[in-house]
């Protein structure tokens, strides 16, 4: 059935603002290319905080601070309103400086620039034979983790979502492509991939800390916030270790990689992995990570909706 014209014209008014909104940031960013990495992120972290309080995701940000941190005073959650829009800006210039910042060539234990926290479990996971699942959230430069797995031999096939932004999409694909390719996009055939992967004894890593409309509302901060299942569901259909791993940026453009030992997932009468338990304990991982490094989360996401 043909749209009517009003609503043809409007997607394309949609898409006309898109395609200049990602030409922008793309082309702004390629142009910081022409300076050191370093000065590079500094200068975008500078523009970042002028202006994000001046476009209307500013008012997600803030909404999702007041409600996070209700104990904070409102010139405090401006303060860490400007550190994340500065945040944001630092990811979207190693995406530019993707081949330099993502130089893992060498050894990551005597890396400058890279800090790796229970080295082990990957070794772990490497060699155990079995199956696992390894959940992160959008926090610092979380696309650092399957790469630095990877080092030591531990393949694991990531979930991604694309963004809103088709143009922006392509960008983001190609310089993900130059770091990775296992990657599974999410929609119809995603999960199809997860359980096969699963299935052939290899490792899976997955998102969990956005909005899913229709999962379960589990506490994220005291409020329910809308929880996909999938992990749960997977870990307790394939009864394998789940790990969570975490990206933190440093001082000095230095990162530090964590991953947990095994999480010990609550379990139901019938010693199956308890779904809801299983989903809120991930959750609470995820909000203690962000609650230590609060700037450094995606909070221009409608988390609660």
């Amino acid at each position: 059935m043909k749209l009517p014209l009003r609503y043809r014209f409007l997607q394309f008014i949609l898409a006309v603002r898109d395609w200049f909104s990602a030409q922008f940031v793309f082309l702004s960013l390629k142009m910081l290319r022409l300076i050191p990495m370093e000065r590079a992120a500094r200068l975008f972290e500078r523009f970042a905080r002028w202006l994000g309080p001046k476009i209307w995701r500013h008012r997600i940000v803030m909404d999702n601070l007041a409600l996070a941190f209700p104990e904070k005073s409102l010139e405090e959650r401006q303060q860490l309103a400007s550190e994340n829009w500065a945040q944001m800006a630092r990811s979207l210039t190693e995406y530019v400086y993707a081949d330099e910042i993502f130089d893992l060539a060498g050894d990551l234990e005597t890396s400058d620039r890279f800090e790796i926290v229970n080295a082990g479990q990957f070794l772990k996971l490497r060699d155990d034979g079995l199956p696992a699942l390894l959940f992160t959230g959008h926090i610092a430069n979380f696309e650092l983790l399957p790469m630095v797995a990877a080092k030591y031999g531990l393949e694991v096939k990531s979930l991604f979502r694309k963004p809103n932004n088709k143009y922006a999409a392509k960008h983001v694909a190609k310089a993900r492509q130059q770091l990775e390719t296992n990657l599974i996009a999410s929609g119809p055939g995603a999960s199809f991939q997860l359980v096969r992967a699963l299935e052939n004894n290899e490792h899976v890593g997955l998102l969990v800390d956005q909005k899913f409309r229709r999962g379960i509302k589990v506490p994220f901060f005291g409020h329910d916030a809308p929880t996909n299942t999938l992990l749960a569901k997977l870990a307790r259909r394939y009864n394998c270790p789940v790990h969570g791993a975490r990206s933190i940026r440093l001082p000095n453009g230095r990162y530090r990689l964590e991953i947990t030992d095994e999480l010990v997932l609550p379990r139901d009468e019938d010693g199956d992995i308890d779904i809801r338990g299983a989903t809120e304990l991930i959750t609470s991982v995820i909000e203690d990570w962000v609650r230590e490094y609060p700037e450094q989360w995606l909070w221009m996401h409608r988390r609660w909706g």
